[in-house]
């Protein structure tokens, strides 16, 4: 008995839906498994150690550093500091401006310790905060959930209040995490900003990790960029439950080691630094942020930074200090000077 024109179409439809069906399950399973292989087997790769970030600390002279203070966070965490006492504290006296430091990836207070001195000497109060994951703040390389560093830094100005203005700056990846909080709705816990050299994620001003100078190519991070895409995706379905794989793993060598953070974890990498929407943060600043960067930085291309917030909608002052490469910024007596400046003014 032959099927009529409606039951064949019917059975060509079933069919075809059958088929849809089948094609989207498989390119769902192929997709799956590209997810589960990018998080299992797409982290970061051993990176050889990059000695202008790590020479320059052999040999400072750390015997007037003070020693770590403690706040609690949030949620219980005691979280490190260090507090540099200006001379101008006293009861009769007006409070100074105060400076709260933010070091650069991998790094901690220490790291610090020239700089916040050149502002003391300047008459500032100086405090520098260990960021959660770094030094003694926590375990290094981790934090709970994306966020908690904002969290953190509030806790620390209502846990450490100061009767002047404060001033927040930071360095490489901490002045992007000083531009990404100067742009949220508590920037208001300071008047002014000022970033040194800021590493901006996917911006126009980062060398890229091929680029020679001066013979060398300087690489400071190994990024796991597939397990970056794949814990994104992840994340934009509200799935963090393996946000602490490490995605970042830095050039340090065995000395730097045992006093920096080897790597960080998906959370602490999209935390520390600017959002992925660069641009929206850099429109979204108050006025009173400043930039600094060294004419040789090594890893940033520091001539780039003026055209980049001009473009973005939101154009900063920028100041090139000569004779300075990244690090150097830090702690070259003359870039010192330029930094202790613009705080100033």
């Amino acid at each position: 008995m032959r099927a009529t024109p409606t039951v064949g179409r019917w059975i060509m439809n079933t069919f075809a839906s059958t088929a849809t069906i089948a094609l989207i399950a498989a390119i769902a399973a192929i997709a799956a498994f590209g997810l589960a292989g990018a998080v299992l087997w797409g982290g970061p790769k051993a990176i050889a150690p990059l000695e202008s970030i790590n020479a320059p600390f052999k040999g400072l002279d750390y015997r007037q550093m003070p020693a770590i203070s403690r706040y609690t966070a949030r949620d219980g965490t005691p979280l490190a500091y260090r507090h540099y006492r200006s001379q101008s504290t006293a009861a009769n006296a007006t409070a100074p401006r105060r400076v709260v430091l933010v070091h650069g990836s991998s790094a901690s207070s220490r790291s610090m310790h020239p700089m916040a001195m050149a502002l003391l000497a300047s008459g500032f109060a100086v405090d520098v905060l260990d960021i959660r994951g770094h030094g003694d703040s926590g375990q290094r390389g981790h934090i709970a959930y994306i966020g908690q560093l904002e969290h953190d830094l509030a806790d620390f100005m209502q846990a450490v209040p100061h009767a002047g203005p404060s001033t927040l700056l930071g360095f490489s990846a901490g002045a992007g995490f000083v531009l990404r909080h100067a742009a949220s709705p508590q920037k208001a816990l300071f008047d002014r900003y000022v970033l040194l050299a800021p590493f901006v994620v996917q911006a126009p001003t980062n060398r890229p990790t091929t680029q020679p100078i001066d013979g060398n190519r300087p690489r400071w991070a190994s990024v796991g960029l597939p397990r970056i895409v794949a814990l994104s995706i992840l994340n934009g379905f509200g799935v963090t439950r393996w946000n602490d794989l490490p995605v970042t793993q830095f050039a340090l060598n065995a000395e730097a080691a045992k006093f920096l953070t080897p790597r960080y974890s998906y959370a602490l990498a999209a935390n520390f630094g600017t959002n992925l929407d660069y641009q929206g943060d850099i429109r979204r600043l108050p006025p009173g942020v400043k930039l600094i960067a060294g004419v040789d930085d090594e890893l940033m291309f520091s001539g780039r930074y003026a055209e980049l917030f001009k473009t973005a909608g939101h154009a900063v002052p920028v100041t090139l200090a000569p004779g300075a490469n990244h690090m150097g910024l830090t702690l070259n007596a003359p870039a010192l000077a330029v930094v202790a400046a613009a705080c100033h003014d």
